[in-house]
């Protein structure tokens, strides 16, 4: 085995770790595939040589590239399009290895990830490196330019911010079925007064690009601009289970055409994606439900 069939070996060993670090961070399996691609870069310029936590320095690594990212995105959130919102969990990307992108989607979580994409980039890689992977704060405060008390205190202001972050219990389900039940009574009955009560200011519709080809925008931002998109609307969607989460389809024909996935915390919305590509939404588990009475 030459140096570099070495160094690639060494590398791979550590895939599936930083992949899932790179994920967590930007909420993207595309990005985070990015990210790792460029830590490989980094290494393979570097090489081996005089590191003795190979996996250790591949993590910082591989946090200061999505660290980069995060502030490179925050810097143009004047251009909504350019700021990516997590891939949803019934979003099934195609990459090399489908089945390990559910896995690592599932093992997250989009409420999750939603939750993340609200904090500001060096509290939420403080976050995620402590509480995700463990790694203490005096090797993360050097990646955020902080010192490791500093570093303690990022991870506690992202930790209470998190723990809002909704749970899979029965309960949870039942509350957020009552939120997409309300959503779509006053989006059908035009009540933007209503609409508005259920989402959160800085809620976030977006379309997969099936669903903006016919019609729908690609990125719709905060609660005025959301409701004015859903007013008197959604006349026809169906209350649904979405791989068992409460959600909505669109179906004609009695084929489904539109699916509306909603991510809940507590009783208000935070995201809305809808998927319209045939092969994603042929992949999901769907159950149209009946309406509640009342």
């Amino acid at each position: 085995m030459n140096d570099q069939e070495w160094l690639a070996d060494r590398f791979e060993a550590n895939r599936t770790h930083m992949r899932g670090v790179a994920y967590r961070m930007l909420g993207s399996l595309s990005e985070a595939d990015d990210a790792v691609q460029e830590t490989w870069l980094r290494f393979n310029r570097a090489g081996a040589s005089g590191i003795e936590n190979l996996g250790g320095w591949l993590t910082t690594v591989v946090a200061r590239v999505c660290l980069d990212m995060l502030r490179s995105r925050k810097s143009r959130r004047e251009q909504p399009l350019d700021a990516p919102m997590p891939d949803p969990i019934v979003s099934r990307d195609d990459g090399a290895n489908p089945e390990e992108d559910a896995l690592l989607a599932d093992s997250v979580g989009l409420a999750m990830l939603v939750v993340l994409e609200k904090l500001a980039p060096a509290e939420r890689l403080a976050f995620v490196l402590h509480d995700m992977f463990a790694m203490p704060f005096d090797e993360i405060a050097p990646i955020v330019g902080r010192s490791p008390a500093a570093a303690r205190q990022l991870a506690s202001r992202a930790r209470r911010r998190v723990q809002g972050a909704p749970t899979d219990s029965s309960a949870d389900r039942d509350r957020h079925r009552e939120v997409v039940e309300a959503f779509l009574a006053a989006s059908r009955g035009g009540d933007f007064g209503a609409l508005l009560a259920l989402l959160d200011p800085e809620v976030v519709l977006r379309a997969d690009p099936t669903a903006v080809v016919v019609g729908a925008t690609k990125l719709v931002t905060g609660a005025q601009a959301v409701a004015k998109t859903f007013a008197g609307r959604a006349r026809i969607a169906r209350l649904a289970l979405i791989d068992g989460a409460p959600g909505a389809v669109w179906a004609q024909g009695g084929k489904p055409r539109v699916v509306f996935a909603f991510t809940i915390t507590g009783r208000k919305i935070d995201a809305i994606d809808l998927i319209a590509d045939p092969d994603h939404v042929g992949r999901l588990d769907l159950e149209i439900l009946p309406t509640s009475p009342g």
